[in-house]
């Protein structure tokens, strides 16, 4: 599992092994992959992009290709262990309500973005008076599936103003941990694990 991507890793080192799993937005199935092979769980995903869902599909991934705000009401309530949405949140139309079908759909939920209040968005900002091309937002404003931009302050607020309970949270800078107080300024990436408490 070390060849995940930093947020990845967290997830799947704390997923129970033998869970079920609904990862929305799994791209290519990394995460999926690593957790049917490392951890048991009963992998299965929802994605957007046919390429992607192909990918899936030759790893031996059962993948359905759908679309967050539209196709998760079709899934039975507490069907799985956890339902996962890693760095799709800020892509969706509303993030509120996707937020809402996977505490439905999932016992827990963990969910990763991209902190758009990082310090080094914020210089861009600042000193170039520009949206940030960086990389790890590496697509310019007008290309970016990035619709919604959330800080890690942003997320806590919403989930307070929901009632979820946040079980887990993790922020990173790269691959190291920041800490919590300091988060909105210095992590890249934050993950929650959350339940309805």
């Amino acid at each position: 599992m070390s060849l995940l991507r930093p947020d990845l890793a967290v997830i799947a080192a704390n997923v129970a092994p033998g869970s079920r799993v609904l990862d929305i937005g799994c791209g290519d199935g990394t995460l999926m992959q690593a957790l049917r092979d490392d951890k048991r769980c009963d992998a299965r995903g929802m994605e957007l992009d046919p390429a992607d869902v192909g990918l899936c599909v030759a790893k031996g991934l059962s993948v359905i290709q759908g679309d967050a705000d539209r196709d998760l009401a079709f899934y039975p309530d507490r069907s799985v262990d956890y339902a996962i949405l890693s760095q799709t949140l800020q892509t969706t139309m509303r993030p509120d309500l996707v937020l809402e079908q996977l505490l439905r759909i999932g016992r827990r939920a963990f969910v990763s973005f991209p902190n758009f209040a990082h310090w080094r968005v914020r210089l861009s900002l600042l000193w170039r008076g520009r949206m940030p091309v960086t990389r790890l937002l590496p697509i310019a404003w007008y290309e970016t599936p990035n619709i919604h931009h959330l800080t890690v302050n942003d997320f806590r607020e919403l989930v307070i103003r929901r009632g979820i309970a946040v079980e887990g949270a993790w922020f990173l800078s790269g691959d190291q941990q920041c800490s919590s107080a300091a988060a909105n300024f210095r992590a890249e990436h934050a993950v929650f694990l959350l339940s309805r408490g």
